[in-house]
Formats: C-alpha cells, structure tokens, sequence
C-alpha cells in the first residue's frame, strides 16, 4: 500500500536557515541516508523538499479559468516542507519509517521529533461513491 508522509516543521522563518552549517549537514546526511534505505528496500516512491512559504501562492481559476494567485503566507504556524511517498506492506512499516524521519538531527545533533503525518494513497474514489 503507498502512504504519503508529510513533513511538517517550524513556523516559517525560525529553525533550518538559523542552524550552524554543521547542523544543517548533519540533517541532510540523515535524510538522504534514510531516502538511500528506503530505496534500497525498494519503499521509496518519491521524496521531495519544498520551497519555504514565503515562495508559495494559493492558485484558484477565476473568470474563464484564469489563474488568480494569492499570497505568499509566511506568517504560517507550521507548513510542509517536504514529503516521501512509500509503498510498504502495512501502516505500522509506513508508522516506523515516519518515525524515523521525525527524528532528523536537529540543532546541536538533537532528534528534532518533528510531526510527520501518515496518509495512505487511494488508488481512486471509494466504490460506495461512484
């Protein structure tokens, strides 16, 4: 089953581009150690990091389906900023790898313990719904 695990940091504007550089190598050394795991076991789907808020905008169509943008949002609480998409044999594998992700070195070396959700991918609408 394919499970999105979203990775949810900081307010926008604290935290990663403060780190010392030694901190910020350690983090990224983690997570392309655990994105070379995952592949190696064949889990890993895609894994992506996002831009921070302060680059995003909110898109909706408007008249005659152009494009109205707004934002950016940086005054967001938390935001994602970035996300895997594993396939894996039960929720509790898709729970270990989070898990794992959520304890990025942070700071100083500390586990960062960051919030990570779990969503299972559907594969199309629920068949009650069609």
């Amino acid at each position: 089953m394919k499970y999105i695990l979203m990775m949810n940091t900081m307010k926008a504007g604290q935290g990663v581009p403060d780190w010392p550089q030694k901190d910020f190598q350690a983090h990224i050394v983690f997570m392309m150690n655990l994105n070379k795991d995952l592949r190696e076991a064949g889990e890993l789907v895609s894994a992506e990091g996002l831009s921070f808020p302060d680059q995003a905008k909110l898109v909706r169509a408007g008249k005659n389906g152009v494009p109205i943008t707004d934002g950016v949002f940086p005054e967001s609480k938390e935001f994602l900023a970035g996300f895997w998409i594993i396939d894996v044999d039960s929720p509790e594998r898709a729970y270990a790898i989070a898990a794992r992700a959520s304890a990025a070195p942070g700071a100083g070396g500390a586990p960062l313990n960051m919030p990570i959700e779990v969503r299972a991918l559907m594969s199309g609408p629920p068949p009650d719904m069609l």
